[in-house]
């Protein structure tokens, strides 16, 4: 298929390092998890396995991918889309229990992080709050319509009694925000960012009955995935869900792979 446009994201990186539980991947390949297409005129949302299996992957002017994975989506920004990918999948998911009218805490805000406050308002939230490291990433919480925005730190005095934690920092920061959470709140890690362990003690889950899951979008079926994906790309399309991105050029891929400082990048063909 032709490629419009596709995300550098922190897997790619990891797979690409060598480093993660995948192993070193086989070279030479072409990173990229995910992309934005075009097949017989349609646009395609499409994943690859790029870095985690033999096999090339989205950041080329033409990529690979298996039919029963593409995802065909409205007329949407590919760009934007891109941009969304799965980190807006795994939001979207981690607050799949949220009811109408509940709070939810937000930690940090990357694209995870933008898209998790976005799509908590566009589910009917009664309340968010984000927590962020950075004046930057605090600015970006803001915009993505947090009700109350604080630095890391002041978390748990800000979250008091929230039903949901959105959390895909782990370490620390999440030990604090999960003692704000009300009896029998629910916690939903997504990464570990912050750190692989949490100073959380089993009297602070125990006394207040928290519920504890892991999430990864590897788990999800092809059907599940879609949905999502379809969800998202609706929203996207409506003007109602971005992340901050910046758009570099398929050329400017090496000056652009540990970019971070302007949002998600997004690679276009």
């Amino acid at each position: 298929m032709d490629v419009l446009a596709a995300p550098i994201t922190p897997l790619d990186r990891l797979c690409a390092s060598g480093t993660s539980y995948f192993g070193v991947p086989a070279t030479p390949y072409v990173p990229g998890v995910q992309g934005i297409g075009t097949v017989g005129g349609r646009t395609v949302w499409f994943p690859t396995s790029a870095g985690m299996a033999p096999g090339d992957g989205s950041m080329a002017a033409k990529a690979l991918a298996r039919e029963e994975d593409l995802v065909f989506v409205p007329d949407v920004d590919p760009v934007v889309m891109a941009a969304l990918g799965l980190s807006a999948v795994a939001a979207y998911m981690a607050l799949s229990s949220l009811a109408p009218g509940e709070s939810v805490v937000v930690l940090g805000c990357g694209a995870v992080g933008q898209a998790a406050i976005q799509l908590a308002r566009l589910a009917g939230a009664g309340r968010v709050v984000a927590a962020a490291r950075s004046a930057e990433a605090r600015a970006r919480a803001v915009r993505a319509g947090a009700d109350v925005v604080v630095a890391l730190e002041d978390v748990a005095d800000a979250a008091q009694g929230v039903d949901l934690l959105i959390d895909p920092l782990f370490g620390a920061p999440a030990a604090a925000a999960a003692q704000a959470l009300r009896p029998g709140g629910r916690w939903v890690n997504l990464g570990g960012s912050a750190g692989e362990t949490s100073p959380i003690t089993s009297s602070t889950l125990r006394s207040r009955s928290l519920r504890l899951t892991g999430y990864t979008n590897n788990e999800l079926t092809v059907r599940q995935r879609a949905d999502a994906i379809s969800v998202i790309a609706r929203h996207a399309a409506a003007g109602a869900l971005t992340v901050d991105h910046e758009v570099v050029p398929l050329a400017g891929v090496a000056d652009a792979w540990h970019r971070t400082a302007h949002g998600r990048v997004v690679l276009a063909m």
